[in-house]
């Protein structure tokens, strides 16, 4: 019995995919209200629609879904951390993130090669 149930667990582990793996699941809908309502309590001007807010959300994450698989993993957890620790958990700064990171590492090849 404790052998089949060690054989299931080391399957489905294989089934898995680890969250690092895909892009982030973040609920929009909520964060745009949110950060409507905070700039709201703050007494600022809004700084965007929630609509505008939503739709430049879904922009971010096409586009991070397109680099997102092609990006070291290394990179994307670094990136999701960050963002997790900063309480700014957006696809717009994820994606901000993970292209800084990879101008950066393009630079770095560009100097090596002058060298």
């Amino acid at each position: 019995m404790k052998a089949a149930l060690l054989t299931l667990a080391m399957i489905g582990s294989q089934l898995t995919t680890p969250v690092s793996e895909r892009v982030p699941d973040i609920n929009i809908q909520k964060l745009c209200k949110l950060s409507a309502a905070n700039a709201r309590v703050m007494g600022e001007r809004e700084p965007q629609s929630v609509g505008d807010c939503i739709r430049e959300e879904n922009d971010a994450k096409q586009e991070l879904a397109k680099i997102w698989p092609k990006t070291d993993s290394i990179m994307r957890d670094r990136c999701e951390g960050e963002a997790t620790a900063l309480g700014t958990r957006t696809y717009l700064d994820l994606l901000t993130c993970l292209q800084i990171a990879d101008d950066t590492k393009t630079a770095g090849k560009g100097r090596a090669k002058a060298r």
